[in-house]
């Protein structure tokens, strides 16, 4: 089922999102949905509050952004009460988006790597290394259970340039093919 992605301003997008345990209600149709609403809305990464839900879950595939001949580099996982253990590298400026703030884009500087402790969907723990747009994809939904939005890591200047049109998404005065939910809607 498609959920609907909820927009910029909604009060769930900002909160740090709670732990969850394996008796969460429906989470195998939850992960489902999850990645159903991804798929649709083309994106390549969804958070849990981003479909409303104030939870530590996301689900991430960079396996359909990879160069033909290198989607084994990629990565399709479920990441539940995931922890940020350690960053390293030099950060490097690479654009990006989100699905919550439509036709927003915008270079965000990050570490390459990534060392990351999660449960993964049967709640077995993990401990992995993600290097280069893994590592730049699990830390953008990781930022979404945190409560924090891609914006919040741009340039000042590039943060004023978009005031209005952050305005406009707040109010829902915003196309996209998919659904969203907006603030009093």
């Amino acid at each position: 089922m498609i959920l609907p992605i909820y927009g910029y301003g909604q009060a769930v997008l900002k909160k740090v999102a709670e732990d969850i345990s394996p008796d969460y209600p429906q989470l195998d149709e939850l992960i489902a949905n999850m990645w159903d609403t991804m798929y649709k809305a083309s994106g390549v990464g969804l958070a849990a509050p981003q479909v409303g839900l104030s939870i530590r879950l996301f689900v991430v595939d960079t396996v359909q952004i990879m160069e033909e001949g290198k989607e084994e580099e990629g990565i399709k996982q479920v990441f539940i009460n995931a922890r940020k253990l350690e960053e390293a590298g030099d950060p490097w400026a690479y654009e990006e988006g989100c699905l919550s703030i439509p036709d927003i884009r915008g270079d965000v500087e990050r570490p390459p790597q990534l060392r990351m402790r999660y449960l993964d969907e049967q709640f077995v723990e993990q401990e992995k290394v993600f290097t280069g747009v893994n590592a730049r994809v699990i830390q953008h939904e990781y930022d979404h259970i945190e409560g924090k939005l891609f914006i919040e890591h741009l340039k000042p200047i590039k943060r004023k340039m978009i005031q209005r049109r952050l305005e406009n998404i707040r109010k829902g005065q915003v196309q996209v093919d998919y659904s969203m939910k907006f603030l009093g809607r």
